[in-house]
Parts: C-alpha cells; sequence; structure tokens
C-alpha cells in the first residue's frame, strides 16, 4: 500500500475504490507491529478500530461520514478515552480507566476520525526527550539511539513513522512542537483557550494545550477546526468564534511583517546550521518582498526559570490528587494513612515529577511565595507585555524551534539544567498564550531534521496556518 500524508490523499483514493478505510487500518496496525520497538504505543486498540473501520466504509459510501472519515489518529497517554485506560505515563495512575472521554476525543469521534491507540510519553507530560516515561523510552524513528523529544515523543514519532496518519499530543512549555521539530513533522500548540482542556490529565493548568501533529498542514488546519471551540466544561475557553481553518490555508500572504528575534539567533548553544537555514528562510522572505526585520528581546534568558517556577508550582497543587487512596497505584508496604500518602506518591512517581512537585512546593511555601512564585507571574506579565507589543507591529515571529537535532539517550538525564534548556525557544509561546508551529523545514547534515518555529497573535491560527503553508510550499 501507498504511504499517506494527508486526509485528502485518503478520502480521493476512498472515493475512487482505490482504498478502503478497513485496509489503511490494518496498513497502520501492520505497521505499529513492525515498529514496536519503538516503544511509541502503550496500547493499541486494533480491533475495535477496525471494527469502526468496517461500519465506517459503508457511512462513507452512503455519503454519511464525518469530516475526518479516514483520518487514523493516535492520543497522547493524558488524553481520557471513555472506557479506555489512561496512565499518563506513570505508575501512579495504574491499572485506571477513564469514566469520560476528553472533549478534543469526543469531537474527533463526533467526525469519524478512527483512535488506534494511545501513545508513550514522559511521565505527567514532564520532560523534553521522553525518557521520564514509567514505561520506557520511545526511540526516535530514524535513529533508534537518539530521543525523539518530549513530552509527546510516542506522538511524534509514530507519526514520523507512519504508525498513524496524525496524532495528538499536549503542549505545556513546547512539548508538542519539540518532538515534532526532532521527528521532522508538523506540530501546533495552538492559542490557549482555543482548545478545550477537558479531559486532558492537567500538568500546570494555565500553560497545558491540546494540540495536533500531522505531516500536512491541510491535516492540522482540520484537526484543530473540530477540536477548537467552547466547551462548558473548560471555563477557560473563549467564546470567539472558530474559523473555517481548512478553507483558509491558501489564503493571500504576500505582504507579510515579519519579525526575528535577534537575540535566538545569536543565543550559545545554537547549531549553526540550525541558524544557517533560519537565516536562510528569512533572507528569502525578504528577497520575496516581505518586511522582515531584527528585533531585540532582551528577556530570553527569563523564559526558562520563569517557565519552571510557575509551572512546578501549579504541578504541585495538580498532582496532590495523586494519594494512593482515590484510585492508581497504592503502596503495598503501606500500614496506615501517613505512610499510604507518602510511599504510594515517593513510589508511584518517577524521578522528575518527584523533582518538580518539590520544586513546586517550596516556592509556593510561605516564606519563598512573593521571592519566586509572586515574582515569576509579575515576570509572566512582563514577557506577555512585550511579546503582544512585537505582534502588534508584525504579522509573525520566526525562530528556532530547538537548539539542536536529537541527542543521544542518556545525553541530558544527569544534567536537569541542560535538559530544560531544550526549551529555550519553545517556552515563550505558553508563556504569553499565543498559537505557535514547528514546521519541518530543516535537514541537518548529520541526517536529522529539525523545525523552523513561527509564532502569532493569540487566536490568530487561521493568519499563521496560511503563512505556515505558504513557508512549506515555497522554501
Amino acid at each position: 500500500m501507498r504511504s499517506y500524508h494527508s486526509l485528502s490523499a485518503v478520502q480521493s483514493d476512498l472515493r475512487e475504490n482505490k482504498l478502503s478505510i478497513a485496509e489503511l487500518v490494518r496498513y497502520y496496525l501492520g505497521r505499529i507491529e513492525q515498529h514496536k520497538h519503538l516503544n511509541a504505543f502503550l496500547e493499541v486498540y486494533g480491533e475495535e478500530a477496525l471494527q469502526k473501520a468496517e461500519s465506517l466504509d459503508k457511512k462513507f459510501k452512503e455519503g454519511k461520514a464525518g469530516k475526518l472519515a479516514g483520518m487514523v489518529i493516535a492520543i497522547k497517554d493524558n488524553l481520557c478515552y471513555r472506557n479506555h485506560r489512561v496512565s499518563a505515563s506513570s505508575k501512579i495512575l495504574e491499572g485506571f480507566t477513564s469514566l469520560y472521554s476528553a472533549t478534543v476525543v469526543e469531537r474527533l469521534l463526533k467526525e469519524d476520525a478512527i483512535i488506534i491507540g494511545r501513545t508513550n510519553c514522559d511521565e505527567f507530560a514532564m520532560g523534553s526527550s521522553n525518557e521520564n516515561s514509567a514505561y520506557g523510552n520511545v526511540l526516535h524513528p530514524m535513529d533508534t539511539t537518539r530521543v525523539p523529544g518530549g513530552s509527546s515523543g510516542g506522538s511524534a514519532a509514530a507519526v514520523a513513522a507512519e504508525l498513524c496518519l496524525a496524532a495528538l499530543g499536549t503542549d505545556t512549555g513546547g512539548s508538542i512542537r519539540q518532538p515534532a521539530s526532532l521527528c521532522g513533522v508538523i506540530g501546533l500548540k495552538p492559542s490557549y483557550g482555543r482548545v478545550s482542556r477537558y479531559g486532558a490529565v492537567a500538568y500546570a493548568s494555565s500553560f497545558d494545550q491540546i494540540g495536533p501533529i500531522a505531516r500536512s498542514m491541510e491535516d492540522i488546519a482540520i484537526i484543530t477546526e473540530v477540536m477548537s471551540g467552547a466547551d462548558e466544561y473548560d471555563s477557560t475557553l473563549s467564546s470567539k468564534p472558530v474559523p473555517a481553518y481548512s478553507k483558509e490555508l491558501n489564503t493571500d500572504v504576500s505582504k507579510v511583517k515579519v519579525a526575528y528575534i535577534r537575540d535566538c539567533l545569536e543565543k550559545k548553544g545554537l547549531d549553526p546550521e540550525i541558524k544557517a537555514r533560519v537565516s536562510e528562510v528569512i533572507e528569502k522572505l525578504k528577497a520575496a518582498g516581505h518586511t522582515v526585520e531584527a528585533v531585540d528581546f532582551p528577556y530570553l534568558d527569563y523564559l526558562v526559570p520563569v517557565y519552571y517556577v510557575l509551572t512546578t508550582a501549579e504541578a504541585s497543587s495538580n498532582l496532590a490528587r495523586y494519594d494512593g487512596v482515590h484510585y492508581g497505584y497504592r503502596s503495598k508496604n503501606a500500614t496506615d494513612l501517613e505512610s499510604t500518602y507518602k510511599l504510594s506518591r515517593t513510589e508511584g512517581f518517577g524521578a522528575e515529577v518527584r523533582r518538580r512537585i518539590m520544586l513546586g512546593t517550596f516556592v509556593l511555601s510561605a516564606g519563598y511565595y512573593d521571592a519566586y512564585y509572586s515574582k515569576g507571574q509579575k515576570v509572566r506579565r512582563l514577557l506577555q507585555e512585550k511579546t503582544f507589543a512585537l505582534l502588534k507591529k508584525y504579522d509573525f515571529l520566526i525562530l528556532p524551534t530547538t537548539p539542536g537535532t536529537a541527542f543521544k539517550i542518556g545525553q541530558n538525564t544527569a544534567d536537569p539544567i541542560a535538559m530544560y534548556l531544550e526549551d529555550i525557544f519553545t517556552v515563550q509561546a505558553p508563556i504569553t498564550g499565543i498559537p505557535a508551529i514547528s514546521l519541518p523545514m530543516g535537514k541537518h547534515s548529520n541526517g536529522l531534521p529539525f523545525g523552523v518555529q513561527v509564532m502569532a497573535s493569540r487566536f490568530e491560527e487561521s493568519k499563521l496556518f496560511a503563512f505556515s503553508n505558504y513557508l512549506m510550499e515555497n522554501y
């Protein structure tokens, strides 16, 4: 069977009877089996997916299928799916079956997408390499000695290895865009308040966003279109109407104003080839008649510290509910209530999650709240104001997604600071709530891919998609 990189190609062949949805599902199930060494999936819904595919084939022939018919999609293991297990790749949620579905899952199913399985990730979405999962590392599909990125590493690896057509991830500080960059696929973090977070296992609630990973801008647009919009279960959602993103991809972008942050391209540690590729895109945009200017953003060094102060504080609060009493893992060595709490959490959480909970508890503690958490919120507001000011003057910001290509497994595990700095270019978007996308526009001399990142003003996904499509097709 030919490989498919877009839903439109799948549906075209379905209409011409060159393909059935059942055949497509069998194809992906075969590839998942062939590539199970990547550890991208924690669970595959093979029989269920095939049954749905067979019923959808009839529905498609009758012209009654939803707009995502033929979309075989995977979901990250921190998204709830009714009567299916969800663990956030953590021992603490061992054996837990969800009683309800996330809003995004319900909306995908309503439009006849087929969910083929749940993908491995860093535990509770905390990590940049997918080495923090309780169920083992995900391996990079092009070089199994390297990481796929994190925390949505299983989702990015699954799409890159053609184990599904698209996948959902969550992005708190770059967890969709960073693995998308390292695996050579497209990854989107939507605006905060655009896509419902209901049914996503929370890490840091004022940062978390659910978004798609795919190989075509068409698929990114249509999945976002289906998932977006008001939801009574998420009070942080905007009531702004959702544009028809999939129909606005070819909007004219002949004259746009683009800024690139000078400090990003001059950042120590940025791979020279990534710098050269981003610079090449900038020069080509100028040559095509677009306004492209360098801007100063002298707050780059504050982004990662502010992100980790605030997200760990929120994680400390959100993860307090996992106590060994209500559900999930309970220590066999517990003898009373206090030991149940202490031992279940100590044994159930991995090292990185424990580290972030402790850090968050520290910054929220009475003696340090003003020095860290309160100050972090003030700096976040400053970063938002400066970023919004740039996006009033310019349509887009363009910068690298990651400072390098996929690194070796174990390379950064002994140094948490080095691992945290992997997020240097991706945390600005979730701190400020703006949409950002990683586009697979670079190929390193080491043979590995990397992404170019584009950001836009909040709720300007239509413009972001059109410009991204233009970049992908012309640069």
